[in-house]
């Protein structure tokens, strides 16, 4: 039985949109816009996360009824939803982009589970909203897929993240140009329930901020404060300045905390804008995103970015301090000066370099790391981009390695090309010998350095090439590939005997391909 309790604060406490209807407006002094989902012609069920049904305290039983695919397929609303789109603005590829709101994802309402947590319900790919400029809200099964599954997986990481409920399908075509070249296709529809306790971001902020509505921006910052970091709410004054930045510096050492495991398992977000970053420190809004398979700083799966690759795997904590730098411009009016805002963009730092420490640390397998192992890091760093190394297949190996011996021939798979692997054999022997030096002076014990190294260097991630062909089963009415590739990386960091065909380098005929190798904001 579908039997939520929703307690819409964001509603309950926050000015909306006096006007109705869908078409597309400038929205001032309001902080969303009431909408309804739009309905769609069959929706059913494809796949769900167990897990974040178990969140809400749902049974299977629940999950499988005809009702739930009408509800998170847009064409019943329970008792207590009150949907709306929400309002906010941001910069996109380093530039002021005004008022953009939610154009294809409605907020069904915030659910307070049997514990005592709350979770804000958003289909994504549901119809328009007025934020939706001149677009069609809806979504593709290429797309929410990707969603569906890096929401799950991230999570499985260790990363922090939105989740995803479930992925349904609408029965219905949508008409989408991948690559923005002049080739539309009518293509499955489809739309996913993204879960999480906020989805408020940076960009929220900044409209009001843009617009001199100060009293709205500070009504904005307390609601946030109070419903979201209620532990901050109760050491500080109301109101204070001291809270407020409070609030900036819990946010910005999130964000370090966030930005490190993005760099520690080889993901690239694709698409950094202010509108993109959450303010709890998850990951947010999965668009054009990837994984790194090669080794190499300069990729970006966003087609949008090839050319300046602003938001590169290797620019990524650079990308979130300038955004946290657009946040701090936003809510200053809020301070009589800037000291704590500076001190919040500081603690990023701090946060940044003491996270990025742990990584090196961990994911070589010592207790910690100074200078010397932060140079160690970044010698390798250096080899595997020259000689075209796997980064999970490598440090995943790194583990079982006779690092004394320069044993570089037991890390062979993760090397993309024969030539490149024989050129750079000798340096590599070299690294090895430094990194069995740094380990005898570690002296870790073997069994806790290798329990540790597995715990950091997942086997399974997410690879875009496996996304891709699950996406292709999937358009030809087989969910196998999803199902198959959701169960696997549910436990990234344990071997799974028989799965070793998800844990490969990606493979020559995935190397340009659409959809494995870069992706469009629409893929």
């Amino acid at each position: 039985m579908l039997d939520f309790r929703f307690d819409n604060a964001f509603v309950r406490e926050l000015p909306g949109d006096p006007e109705s209807g869908l078409q597309s407006r400038q929205v001032h002094g309001a902080l969303y816009s009431a909408v309804a989902p739009t309905p769609v012609a069959a929706p059913r069920l494809l796949a769900y996360s167990r897990e974040v049904a178990q969140l809400l305290d749902l049974a299977a039983a629940d999950v499988e009824t005809p009702a739930f695919a009408e509800v998170f397929g847009g064409n019943r609303l329970l008792p207590g939803m009150q949907p709306y789109a929400a309002n906010y603005g941001g910069h996109q590829f380093g530039h002021w982009a005004g008022q953009l709101g939610d154009g294809r994802a409605i907020s069904l309402g915030e659910v307070v589970n049997r514990a005592g947590q709350r979770w804000e319900l958003q289909l994504k790919g549901a119809g328009p909203t007025p934020y939706s400029r001149r677009a069609d809200g809806r979504a593709v099964l290429r797309s929410s897929i990707r969603e569906f599954l890096c929401s799950e997986a991230m999570h499985h990481l260790g990363v922090p993240t939105t989740r995803a409920l479930c992925l349904i399908g609408t029965g219905e075509t949508v008409v989408r140009d991948m690559f923005y070249d002049g080739h539309p296709r009518d293509e499955p529809g489809a739309i996913v329930c993204r879960v999480a306790p906020s989805f408020l971001r940076f960009g929220n902020f900044e409209l009001p901020a843009s617009r001199g509505d100060t009293a709205l921006l500070r009504r904005l910052v307390d609601f946030a404060i109070a419903r979201d970091f209620p532990e901050l709410a109760a050491a500080q004054a109301p109101g204070s300045e001291a809270l407020y930045a409070a609030w900036f510096g819990e946010i910005c050492a999130r964000t370090a905390v966030l930005i490190a495991h993005w760099m520690r398992v080889g993901f690239v977000h694709g698409v950094m804008n202010t509108d993109n970053l959450s303010i709890l420190g998850l990951t947010i809004d999965y668009g054009p995103y990837g994984w790194i398979d090669d080794f190499d700083p300069d990729w970006t799966p966003n087609t949008t970015d090839r050319q300046h690759r602003r938001y590169r795997f290797g620019q990524q904590a650079q990308i979130a301090y300038w955004n946290l730098g657009r946040l701090a411009g936003a809510i200053a009016p809020l301070f009589a000066d800037h000291d704590g805002l500076h001190a919040g963009l500081q603690r990023y730092v701090d946060g940044f370099v003491a996270a990025d420490r742990a990584n090196v640390a961990a994911k070589l397998g010592l207790r910690e790391a100074g200078d010397d192992e932060l140079a160690l890091m970044q010698a390798l760093h250096a080899l595997l981009r020259e000689a075209e190394v796997d980064m999970t297949l490598f440090f995943r190996g790194l583990a079982e390695v006779d690092a004394a011996a320069g044993d570089v021939d037991a890390l062979r798979a993760a090397f993309y090309d024969a030539d490149k692997f024989a050129a750079a054999r000798p340096a590599f022997e070299a690294w090895l010998r430094r990194y069995a030096q740094c380990l005898a002076r570690d002296a870790l014990p073997d069994a806790q350095r290798v329990a540790r190294m597995r715990a950091a260097n997942p086997r399974y991630v997410l690879r875009n090439y496996l996304a891709q062909q699950a996406i292709d089963r999937a358009e030809q009415g087989d969910m196998g590939g999803v199902h198959e590739l959701l169960d696997v990386l549910r436990r990234p960091y344990d071997d799974q005997p028989g799965r070793d065909a998800f844990a490969q380098r990606r493979p020559d005929w995935a190397r340009t391909r659409a959809g494995c190798s870069m992706l469009s904001c629409s893929s």
